[in-house]
């Protein structure tokens, strides 16, 4: 009888090495586009976090460039982010509150006149709360900001505790 040298010897070892090897790198590239797919979601998150704050900052912005303090009242604002004739975002805006109310003093520094000050103008602290909720994601963003604006007594006792 003959005895097999070399390669004839070969019980298959490196057929199982071989897809061993395979199976791992076919782990290894299906893990890297689950990597790649999460965090291409998570960018998009981040943008369209970003969008609904600079929304709701737009929209605080447009409240005070309006005499919110005479008639102080809720609104919703549409912003169209990318220009193509549809409101990408609502933002609802809560009736602007008064929080604080002090007299304001007489005293400005030297360098600072203020002819339309009195004895009988308020320092007034509002809180102007924005919301959005993101229509992609359903995730809402709420920006919280202050504002402080000078009022008459009349103006003061009409919209400030």
């Amino acid at each position: 009888m003959r005895v097999l040298s070399g390669y004839g010897r070969q019980t298959g070892a490196t057929l199982v090495v071989g897809l061993i090897m395979l199976l791992l790198f076919t782990l290894m590239v299906s893990s890297s586009f689950v990597f790649s797919t999460t965090n291409l979601k998570a960018v998009g998150n981040m943008q369209s976090r970003d969008e609904s704050i600079a929304a709701a900052n737009k929209a605080i912005e447009y409240m005070l460039s309006t005499p919110f303090t005479s008639e102080p009242g809720a609104e919703q604002v549409g912003f169209d982010v990318n220009n193509d004739g549809v409101f990408d975002y609502t933002v609802s805006i809560v009736e602007p509150e008064c929080i604080q109310a002090s007299l304001a003093g007489t005293s400005a520094p030297s360098s600072v006149t203020l002819p339309a000050m009195s004895s009988s103008n308020w320092n007034t602290i509002w809180e102007i709360r924005a919301s959005v909720s993101d229509p992609l994601s359903g995730a809402n963003t709420l920006v919280r900001s202050g504002v402080r604006v000078l009022l008459t007594k009349v103006e003061k006792d009409n919209v400030c505790p």
